[in-house]
C-alpha cells in the first residue's frame, strides 16, 4: 500500500522505521515545522524528521494541515492509508483523503486514558497493565473504532521512560500488523465502549508538584510517572528539587513526623515522611544544577533531618 506517515516525537520513530523496512511503500513523512531550541534558539527538527532524512524519505512540514495547497499535495500522492503516531489533531479534510482512511497508534488500551499523556496518567494511577491501540481516526480525539490492541505488564517501580520505550517498540509491531489486517480485510473494527472511557490530559505544573501528604506509594507513583520528563518536584526553602528516582521505605517514620519532613539524610538516600509511610529519594536535580544521586547531593548540600520539604 502507498502509505503516508505522520508523527513528531521519539515515540513515533520505531513505527516509521519498521514501516520503512516492510513491503509497504512509504511515500512521505509529515511532521511539525522545525522549532527553535536551546540557548542559541537554533531551529531543530523533530525526531521523526531526523529519522525520515536518515531513511531518505520525502518530508512535509505544513503549518496548516487543512491548507488547500497541502491537501492538493496529498491528493497527488494517491494514498491508500495514513499512519498517525503522536501527531497533531487532523482535520477531516486531511484524514479522509486516503482510500482506506487513517489509522492512529495510541499508548493505552483504549478507551482508557484518552488524551495527551496516557503513559504518565496510567503510572500516576498505579496501573499494573497498559498497552497500545490502533484505531480509525474520527473527528473526536481517540474515539475511533479499535482495530488492534496489545497489552504489557507494568512493574511497581518502572518509570515512564521505560514504559514509553517498550510501548514504542510494541506499537511499531502493532501498526504493521494493523496495516496487514486492513490489506487482507481480516480486521473487524470494534466501537469503543464509552462507559469505560477515561481521560489522560496534558501534564501541568500542578501535576508535577509533590504532595507529601499523600501516601508513600502515591508519591512514588507520581515521581516514576514523571521520570525522566518533565520530573516531579518539591521545594527545599526556595530551591526547587526535581526528584527522578526513589522508593517506598521499608522503615516508615513515626506518626509524630509531619509529611514532607526529612527523617534522615545519610547513607546515600534522603528519607522523607509522607501522609502514610516514608519515601527514600535516590536521585535528584537541584535548580540550575545537573541531575545527581542522593549521595552526591548530600556531599554538596547541607540538608539536615528535621527540614521540611514543601
Amino acid at each position: 500500500m502507498r502509505v503516508l506517515f505522520m508523527g513528531t516525537p521519539d515515540f513515533a520513530v520505531p513505527s516509521l522505521e519498521l514501516l520503512h523496512e516492510s513491503e509497504q511503500t512509504v511515500v512521505g513523512v509529515v511532521t511539525v515545522p522545525d522549532k527553535p531550541r536551546g540557548r542559541g534558539q537554533k531551529l531543530r527538527p523533530s525526531a521523526v524528521k531526523r529519522a525520515a532524512q536518515r531513511l531518505q524519505l520525502p518530508v512535509y512540514q505544513p503549518d496548516d494541515l487543512g491548507a488547500p495547497e497541502f491537501l492538493s499535495q496529498l491528493h497527488e500522492l494517491q494514498l491508500d492509508l495514513m499512519v498517525v503516531v503522536a501527531f497533531r489533531i487532523l482535520p477531516e479534510s486531511c484524514y479522509s483523503i486516503p482510500r482506506h482512511g487513517a489509522i492512529n497508534l495510541h499508548a493505552s488500551l483504549l478507551p482508557e486514558y484518552r488524551g495527551a499523556a496516557p503513559i504518565q496518567r496510567a503510572l500516576m494511577n498505579g496501573a499494573t497493565r497498559t498497552g497500545v491501540s490502533t484505531f480509525f481516526l474520527e473527528q473526536s480525539v481517540d474515539t475511533g473504532a479499535i482495530l488492534k490492541q496489545e497489552a504489557i505488564e507494568v512493574g511497581p517501580d518502572e518509570n515512564a521512560g521505560s514504559v514509553h520505550d517498550r510501548l514504542a517498540e510494541l506499537g511499531a509491531k502493532v501498526v504493521l500488523e494493523t496495516i496487514h489486517g486492513i490489506e487482507n480485510n481480516s480486521l473487524q473494527p470494534v466501537p469503543q465502549q464509552e462507559a469505560a472511557a477515561g481521560k489522560a490530559p496534558k501534564i501541568t505544573k500542578q501535576d508535577r508538584r509533590i504532595r507529601w501528604k499523600n501516601s508513600a506509594r502515591d508519591v512514588h507513583n507520581q515521581i516514576r510517572a514523571l521520570s525522566p520528563y518533565p520530573g516531579a518536584f518539591t521545594y527545599w526553602d526556595d530551591t526547587q528539587l526535581i526528584i527522578y528516582e526513589g522508593r517506598v521505605s521499608d522503615d516508615p517514620p513515626s506518626e509524630t513526623v509531619d509529611p514532607g519532613e526529612v527523617v534522615s539524610a545519610d547513607e546515600g538516600s534522603i528519607h522523607v515522611a509522607t501522609g502514610t509511610g516514608g519515601y527514600l529519594i535516590m536521585e535528584v536535580q537541584p535548580q540550575g544544577k545537573r541531575r545527581m544521586s542522593a549521595a552526591d547531593f548530600l556531599n554538596g548540600y547541607d540538608l539536615q533531618a528535621g527540614t521540611v520539604l514543601h
